[in-house]
């Protein structure tokens, strides 16, 4: 037993290396599970403020009402722009598991190109409402919209200035695991968003234009 523990002794002493393994520990799927929860926290964000328009979407304070202020045609085109950028996301992660780099860049250039127009049409609809006088100072429920719409259109933009970063780095490196994964991610994020819209369409848009 002695001779053992020597050359055990021996050993690390010729490899000090060896004294110590620290093996790393990276559960598989990591990145995906704290991106759920990631959309879970935000979840409970928009959350509050549909509770909000809840409890304020019908105190104008004497000012103008949902079925004075919104264009529903123009709400329509730009749900249409939504939705379809989500779609094309879909083709971009087909092409993406074909290994198809090329595909997949043009079909994310789709759909950020979709993601513009809806922005381009959300803030032609504000600066129209403002230079009606129905800011989000005028009453509760303007105060509500602006904050509700405002939050999910700013995801939005944040979500294009991600998909455009994404594009150069699939540009640069290809289709890597990590590349693979942040598709993954922003698809993810681009999904909710497209189910947080429904939520505003109908519960914002539709049911305000009901007396």
């Amino acid at each position: 037993m002695s001779e053992i523990t020597a050359n055990t002794v021996d050993a690390l002493s010729a490899d000090p290396s060896s004294r110590f393994h620290v093996e790393e520990h990276h559960p598989q799927n990591g990145t995906l599970l704290g991106f759920w929860i990631y959309l879970m926290s935000d979840c409970l964000i928009f959350a509050c403020l549909f509770a909000a328009y809840a409890v304020l979407g019908r105190n104008y304070a004497g000012g103008p009402s949902g079925a004075e202020l919104f264009d529903l045609p123009l709400v329509a085109m730009n749900t249409a722009l939504l939705l379809l950028s989500s779609i094309t996301y879909g083709f971009a992660m087909l092409a993406s598991q074909r290994k198809h780099l090329r595909s997949t860049l043009v079909w994310l250039g789709i759909t950020g190109l979709l993601g513009l127009g809806f922005l381009s049409l959300e803030l032609y609809e504000f600066n129209h409402l403002l230079h009606q006088g129905a800011g989000p100072q005028r009453s509760g429920f303007l105060t509500a919209f602006f904050a509700l719409v405002g939050t999910h259109g700013l995801h939005v933009a944040f979500g294009t200035i991600w998909l455009v970063t994404l594009m150069f780095q699939l540009k640069r490196h290809g289709l890597i695991p990590e590349n693979n994964r942040r598709l993954m991610c922003l698809s993810m994020f681009w999904h909710f968003l497209d189910v947080i819209w429904i939520g505003v369409f109908t519960f914002v848009y539709l049911m305000g234009v009901l007396p």
